[in-house]
């Protein structure tokens, strides 16, 4: 999936330019319940301004609230000015670029396209693992060799599985790989799973989600 596919686009953004002040954007902020603002002039990504480093800046300032709020504009106080993502990146990027960031900026050349939100990609994780859905999620692991996702899906065949989701972890110093399927509710789970390990597949944990 890619960046384009999850992101909040521009038209839909709420967004502060750099000669606002502070106040602007604490007003903005609290209005909408949102952590964090694109800071855009006219089409051009410049920052984000949040209420940590906003006040972080202000705690450092030595100043009183009032004339911090009164003598401070949001190009103070900006962050993340060369951090943003392409709109052709796949969406695992936003994983390691948000870091501590409730938002991150789309941006193409200079031109601000949108924002992926922290809450966005907490919501594709979830569908990854199809953790929305009932089913069973076995969690097993398998040796690094030709053919072994060929073989679990034949497995999956075998027993007509419905797959919710498929996920697998490289754990390559180990030589295996982690993985972790969720299969719709049937009452062959038991024979899917003693035919996983038939087939040299280490099964760790069986959960049923409802």
């Amino acid at each position: 999936m890619f960046v384009k596919s999850v992101m909040v686009k521009r038209e839909k953004c709420f967004t502060i330019k750099m000669d606002d002040s502070v106040q602007i954007g604490f007003d903005l902020l609290e209005k909408h319940s949102i952590d964090a603002l694109p800071v855009v002039e006219g089409t051009e990504y410049k920052g984000i301004f949040t209420w940590f480093y906003a006040y972080r800046a202000f705690f450092h300032s030595g100043k009183s609230k009032e004339e911090f709020i009164s003598s401070t504009k949001v190009s103070d106080v900006i962050v993340n000015e060369d951090v943003h993502l392409n709109i052709n990146d796949v969406y695992e990027k936003a994983l390691v670029e948000l870091n501590d960031f409730p938002i991150i900026a789309v941006v193409e050349g200079n031109q601000f396209l949108g924002i992926v939100t922290r809450f966005d990609i907490v919501n594709q994780l979830q569908s990854a693992f199809g953790m929305n859905k009932p089913g069973y999620r076995i969690t097993f692991t398998s040796v690094e060799s030709e053919g072994r996702i060929g073989r679990l899906g034949e497995i999956i065949e075998k027993y007509k599985e419905s797959v919710i989701s498929l996920v697998t972890f490289d754990e390559t110093n180990k030589m295996v790989r982690r993985i972790v399927l969720k299969i719709k509710k049937k009452d062959n789970v038991n024979r899917f799973v003693k035919e996983l390990e038939k087939s040299g597949f280490r099964v760790l944990d069986i959960a049923e989600d409802q």
